[in-house]
């Protein structure tokens, strides 16, 4: 038994457990959800109780978020010698269940799949960790390394970062087959080996594995026990596998360039979510001058490989401020990318109404949704607050004390990558996001929010201090972030982080297995299914109407959404505020006076245009007030309680946001 597993064993053996008493007044119970949040939940974040052929109930979900969470605390201070008080812990999770229990807060969707389950003890923490990021900086020393990263990662439900600074570092050979046969393990480190001993065939590192056995991948459809959701079978690793070779053959006897690196991360990922209830997340930052990077998503030049995989990433550029955007600015007109990372600012600032501490000079790029900052192999983890659903500042504070202690107690677990540990346990860097920020604008006022958000960060500040001398560990380089959420978001029916609805009444779309337990549900509750575009896919419309409506997106100028995000990033974020900016086709040309005039206040930003998209089934569809209130009258309560309801898509919701998401 490696030294990782026999601690981790150890950490189980320390089991915290809520009071019994405690527990029954919400047993049976359900909370306050969104329009949308109970069946989202139900579909993503409800793990399978086996034994009596269900999935979980939301109690208990938070029973198992909490006692995790206070299990790895408690195993921490006995680990260390240090004080552990029960009666105050026992007090402390109480007060924690109460307030992610109604939706004060939220642990990040990786969290409320994986927190406190056995994977989480066997394999340690990088399942509890929404993204990440790696450079490609030191490909002459470890050619396959970052590229087994994002393979490794993604199949932990990680969203990844990449870079193409290792274009031009490593001179592609031409591989020797192996001869021997090579099994592949059904394991995510066998698959990840297989890759690795690929690409290092083509630097001279072993040989071309060639005569491949696959016979041991479990098929299709057959669950994973142990990460959940079902097995992709062989044929996207097979497939894969004649990725790389047709991406790097074609480059024997040349220095990689930032297409391949691109290419092999894009490849990987569409690997990753091949045939399966998985999502994967990435991000591609390229240099500013590199033209072949600029043109890599251009459907008039690359049509055919946007198709094949460029798809997978969001391409983003390195950029100074006071850079000159004429030529960028043009190219985010006509295709919605790339978006802008300022890294020097990233690097030497927190908040921007802070003066620059440098303290984080380190870092190399950012996640998919580019709201941490974050060195080379640092994995970031989120917890989501929801200001608007508070009465007062007090409320909200005493809120932020124990979504900052959740997103604390993650960096306490080590992961199962050393290089990742030598970062992270160094760094100790969270992300306290916020969502429904539009909402709280309307029912707080647009300074109150802003006053929040700064007491709000001190506060948060003051803490750390506070439980790093406790827990004995480095302050936390960075505290704070807002994410641009999605499903998380669902389930007390939240807006997504900074950016508002689209409508005040409107269907949402949600896509089911039509044989799924949850849709027949939904039938028999009266809801509107229609056929999806496979044989097996039912496509459900559920009526939304919107909390705290003010206004929506498309009644926003792009100047009013980047001032928006400018103000969190001035007020509250340290990280980033991940932010995408719609913009009509008029405003196309302000594109670069927008980044000339707030460059040097932001650290990122992404642009996406409006279009008419004409999909059948898109999944926001505005509707009226009169067509909402026709549609609510037609369905009736629906609980999943059900014999066989174990169906769920969770164990592959990457990064929580529908906007990163693929």
């Amino acid at each position: 038994m490696s030294d990782q597993a026999f601690e981790l064993k150890q950490l189980k053996s320390y089991q915290f457990n809520l009071n019994e008493n405690f527990m029954k007044q919400y047993i049976g119970q359900q909370p306050n959800w969104g329009p949308i949040g109970y069946v989202t939940y139900k579909r993503t974040y409800a793990r399978p109780v086996l034994e009596e052929n269900r999935s979980e109930e939301w109690w208990e979900t938070v029973k198992r978020v909490v006692q995790g969470t206070y299990t790895i605390q408690r195993y921490h201070c006995k680990k260390l010698g240090l004080p552990w008080n029960a009666n105050k812990a026992q007090k402390s999770a109480q007060e924690m269940f109460k307030l992610i229990w109604d939706f004060k807060f939220l642990p990040p969707g990786r969290g409320l799949w994986m927190m406190g389950t056995d994977f989480l003890w066997k394999k340690g923490g990088a399942c509890l960790n929404n993204c990440s990021f790696v450079s490609t900086k030191a490909l002459s020393t470890d050619f396959a390394d970052p590229f087994c990263f994002l393979m490794d990662m993604s199949m932990l439900g990680v969203g990844v970062g990449g870079d193409t600074k290792g274009a031009g570092k490593v001179k592609i050979r031409k591989p020797k087959p192996g001869k021997e046969l090579y099994t592949v393990s059904d394991t995510r480190e066998g698959w990840v080996e297989l890759v690795r001993d690929v690409l290092n065939s083509y630097v001279g590192k072993g040989m071309l594995p060639s005569n491949i056995s696959y016979k041991n991948i479990r098929p299709y459809g057959e669950p994973i026990k142990g990460f959940g959701g079902t097995s992709s079978g062989p044929a996207p690793l097979e497939r894969l596998v004649q990725d790389l070779q047709d991406i790097l053959n074609p480059m024997i006897g040349e220095q990689v360039n930032s297409t391949a690196i691109v290419d092999i991360f894009n490849a990987i990922g569409r690997c990753v979510v091949s045939g399966n209830v998985r999502r994967s997340a990435e991000i591609m930052f390229g240099e500013a001058t590199d033209q072949e990077f600029l043109e890599l998503k251009d459907p008039e030049i690359n049509q055919d490989m946007l198709d094949k995989w460029r798809w997978t990433s969001n391409n983003s550029v390195f950029v100074d401020v006071g850079s000159d955007y004429s030529h960028l600015s043009e190219i985010t007109a006509k295709n919605g990318e790339p978006g802008y990372f300022w890294l020097k600012t990233a690097r030497e600032y927190g908040r921007m109404c802070d003066p620059p501490d440098y303290k984080d000079m380190l870092v190399e790029g950012a996640n998919p949704c580019s709201e941490q900052s974050l060195e080379s192999y640092e994995l970031c983890c989120l917890v989501e607050t929801f200001p608007a659903r508070h009465g007062s500042f007090d409320e909200y504070q005493r809120t932020l004390k124990f979504a900052y202690l959740y997103a604390k107690t993650v960096t306490l677990v080590k992961t199962h990558n050393e290089r990742t540990n030598a970062v992270m346990l160094r760094n100790r860097r969270i992300g306290t996001s916020q969502s429904g920020v539009a909402q709280s604008f309307t029912r707080h006022g647009i300074r109150e929010h802003f006053r929040w958000c700064d007491e709000g960060y001190k506060y948060i500040r003051n803490l750390d201090r506070i439980y790093s001398r406790w827990l004995c560990v480095p302050e936390s380089i960075k505290v704070t972030s807002v994410k641009p959420s999605g499903t998380v978001s669902l389930l007390p029916g939240s807006t997504h982080g900074i950016h508002f609805p689209y409508s005040e009444y409107y269907w949402r779309t949600i896509r089911f297995d039509k044989g799924s337990p949850i849709t027949q549900a939904l039938r028999d509750a009266g809801y509107r299914i229609e056929q999806g575009e496979t044989e097996t896919t039912a496509i459900v419309y559920f009526p939304v109407k919107e909390e705290n409506f003010s206004r929506s997106v498309q009644n926003l100028t792009i100047w009013e959404q980047v001032e928006i995000a400018a103000q969190m990033q001035h007020y509250w974020a340290d990280n980033q505020v991940s932010v995408t900016i719609n913009f009509k086709p008029e405003e196309a040309k302000d594109i670069k006076k927008v980044l000339e005039l707030y460059d040097h206040k932001l650290k990122s930003i992404s642009f996406l245009p409006f279009i008419e998209h004409g999909y059948k089934h898109a999944p926001i569809q505005p509707i009226t007030r009169k067509e909402y209130e026709q549609a609510v009258k037609k369905i009736k309560p629906v609980f999943l309680r059900q014999e066989g309801d174990t169906n769920t898509e969770a164990g592959g919701k990457y990064c929580d946001s529908d906007q990163c998401t693929i």
